[in-house]
């Protein structure tokens, strides 16, 4: 039985199409891999990232759960926490240099499981992702009325909306390129992303 609701969960899925759209390592690999072999080089890898997507929210709920388990109080403080993260990511965003991005030749191996295990790699090989996730998890849901429907959901969520993000990319590789390839358009849209992530950590603060 879902415990979520909708505005909760709207929230979130917004919270992540913002972190999508922010160029980082995965747009570097996605749009390498698409003008070596156009969509079909691009999708294995963003079904990688999918499958890494899934597996470190999962393990943040199941910690938060025996965190919380143990030490009731601490979630309390773990939704300021999540508060946190969002605003000094928004500021960092907003204030960061943007340098020319490089895709590593290791991520644009020939084949679809070559692609495949790209995008894994890129997830997986990050395990400051399930911190990320226990950082700001409690802003968003009561960690300790979580289900296991309600883990399934936030785990599918946190996957859909950047495999769809990444497809459509794929897609739009040629306009995409032009994007990611000016200084000045990540610059701005570092910049809006940023404000945009200090706003949800504000939504988030008025509702602790």
């Amino acid at each position: 039985m879902l415990s979520l609701s909708l505005p909760e969960l709207g929230l979130y899925l917004f919270a992540l199409f913002l972190l999508f759209i922010t160029p980082g390592p995965v747009w570097v690999a996605l749009i390498a891999r698409a003008l070596k072999g156009g969509f079909s080089g691009a999708w294995p890898l963003a079904l990688g990232v999918a499958i890494g997507d899934i597996c470190w929210p999962v393990l943040a709920l199941l910690s938060l759960g025996q965190i919380v388990s143990l030490h009731g109080d601490i979630l309390f403080w773990l939704r300021y926490l999540a508060v946190a993260v969002f605003v000094i990511m928004g500021i960092g965003l907003y204030f960061a240099p943007v340098q020319k991005l490089e895709a590593n030749s290791r991520l644009t191996g020939e084949g679809a499981f070559a692609g495949f295990l790209a995008g894994l790699a890129v997830i997986i090989g990050n395990p400051k992702a399930m911190l990320f996730y226990i950082g700001i998890l409690p802003g968003f849901f009561d960690v300790s009325k979580i289900t296991a429907a309600d883990i399934t959901v936030i785990a599918l969520s946190s996957a859909l909306v950047p495999f769809a993000g990444n497809l459509g990319l794929g897609v739009l590789v040629g306009r995409a390129r032009r994007l990611i390839s000016s200084i000045h358009m990540r610059k701005r849209l570092n910049q809006a992303s940023g404000i945009v992530l200090i706003l949800v950590g504000v939504v988030i603060l008025s509702a602790v």
